[in-house]
């Protein structure tokens, strides 16, 4: 599918994997709705791509309806949606003094990570099936989730994440059967161990980056924002990847910790 004059929306397009999946897409010539909490940031991120921004909490249906309805309101067809928010947590299920995973805790990651992605995969699907088909495949667009190893290798006291985005693994196939009747693939990115600012700079960082990049067979690195934004990039470019959960993780295998 050809992104070039087409609406797309990012939701975590603010900052990290979502802001470099914005650039991809805003250089392959579409108008990006930058979805996010980050105001200030995301802000500035779609001013600097020609995008709009939208506050998102990806949980509350609502702020992603309007997210949706913002990217309509370019008055370009809304033919691309990339779901990158989510959150992280470690806590064992049970910890060594015999304390339970909290419950709360535990709902917000599938609130955000689960819930979030599937609000973004529904509404703007529903937008898409009100656009006229691009091709005689009768192709009206693409989505692309959020996944992680962790989704596939859970590591201990990733209990509530692994669900999360096994969760979102497991929505891959059946949304991909679901959204053939109107022309939408779905595709789901399962990064291993990216570079991203959460693991902050300077030399402590580097540090602890070398040791999480120690065990990638190759290359010997932590994989790129870029690297995950071009893959997207494909993903929704190439029609004919379709149901498909793709790793990006330099032929890493988790290990228990």
């Amino acid at each position: 599918m050809d992104l070039n004059g087409v609406a797309a929306i990012v939701s975590g397009g603010a900052s990290g994997l979502g802001e470099a999946t914005v650039r991809q897409l805003a250089d392959a010539g579409a108008t990006v709705v930058v979805a996010d909490l980050n105001a200030e940031r995301g802000e500035a991120v779609a001013k600097e791509v020609g995008g709009v921004f939208a506050a998102t909490d990806v949980s509350d249906e609502a702020q992603v309806q309007a997210a949706v309805d913002a990217a309509v309101a370019t008055g370009k067809p809304l033919r691309a949606a990339v779901s990158c928010a989510g959150i992280g947590w470690a806590t064992r299920t049970v910890n060594r003094d015999g304390v339970p995973h909290d419950l709360a805790s535990y709902k917000k990651v599938i609130d955000v990570n689960l819930i979030g992605t599937f609000n973004l995969l529904r509404l703007s699907a529903a937008a898409m099936a009100e656009t006229e088909p691009v091709n005689e495949d009768g192709e009206r667009g693409a989505i692309v989730n959020t996944a992680s190893l962790a989704g596939i290798e859970g590591q201990i006291g990733q209990i509530a994440y692994s669900s999360s985005k096994g969760g979102v693994i497991g929505m891959t196939l059946p949304a991909a059967r679901d959204l053939a009747a109107i022309g939408v693939t779905v595709n789901t990115v399962a990064p291993g161990i990216l570079d991203t600012p959460i693991y902050g700079q300077g030399p402590e960082s580097e540090a602890f980056k070398e040791r999480l990049a120690a065990p990638v067979p190759f290359p010997k690195r932590l994989g790129t924002a870029d690297e995950f934004g071009r893959l997207v990039r494909s993903l929704l470019e190439i029609s004919y990847i379709n149901g498909e959960v793709v790793r990006i993780d330099g032929g890493l295998r988790m290990p228990p910790k």
